[in-house]
């Protein structure tokens, strides 16, 4: 029997960080007349690559790129040191690798966010390895950044169990094949499923949790 993994996303999974990217964006966005709302934040950037927000919304954008690494370092000025981890989830990624398990990030956050985030929660050094989506050939929603943790840690899909947060993250975990479950910090059960979550959870101290990490005891999470 392969050893399980759990896979888990960054922003709104393992921490609270909707509101400082959108305040981040609704600054951003000021000049060019695009106003920001949660409404539209869900809808449009949650969970996205900038670059993607910023080809639907300023296709005439001369560097894109230059202006996602723009809003990322604005992002990590405002982030707070320390900064509160997600509850729960300190405990279950220690669990995890006390049993042996595998423990990866796989985020469409760049690696310096994802750095910096990790550090704040003190959990830098926590798991076996990062996936980066815009190192991938395809971010979220496409499935390759969660296809990539797994051919890293040389588990099969069925052996892994996905947390997420965000419409193009539970796409990309569902498509992946791992056992998606979703973290309702922004989206409610039924939007989560919509998009592919087989168990959502309010935290990583959920009691339903244990359904989840049951299934990984035996051959099958699916």
């Amino acid at each position: 029997m392969t050893r399980p993994a759990l896979l888990f996303d960054l922003d709104g999974t393992m921490l609270m960080t909707d509101d400082l990217h959108r305040e981040v964006y609704v600054d951003l966005m000021a000049p060019y007349g695009i106003e920001i709302t949660e409404e539209f934040y869900m809808q449009h950037v949650h969970g996205r690559l900038n670059v993607d927000f910023f080809a639907e919304f300023l296709p005439d954008l001369e560097d894109p790129q230059g202006l996602s690494d723009h809003k990322e370092a604005l992002f990590r000025e405002r982030l707070p040191t320390p900064y509160p981890a997600m509850p729960g989830v300190e405990q279950l990624v220690a669990r995890a690798k006390d049993a042996g398990w595998a423990v990866a990030i796989v985020t469409n956050a760049n690696r310096n966010n994802a750095e910096a985030m990790l550090r704040a929660i003190g959990m830098r050094d926590a798991f076996d390895t990062m996936i980066i989506g815009e190192e991938c050939v395809r971010g979220k929603p496409d499935p390759e950044p969660y296809l990539a943790a797994l051919r890293t840690l040389n588990v099969p899909a069925h052996r892994a169990i996905a947390f997420e947060d965000s419409p193009s993250g539970m796409r990309a975990a569902a498509a992946s094949g791992a056992y998606a479950v979703g973290l309702r910090s922004g989206l409610s059960d039924a939007d989560l499923r919509q998009h592919g979550a087989q168990l959502t959870l309010a935290d990583f101290n959920d009691p339903a949790l244990e359904h989840a990490l049951d299934r990984l005891t035996g051959e099958d999470v699916t």
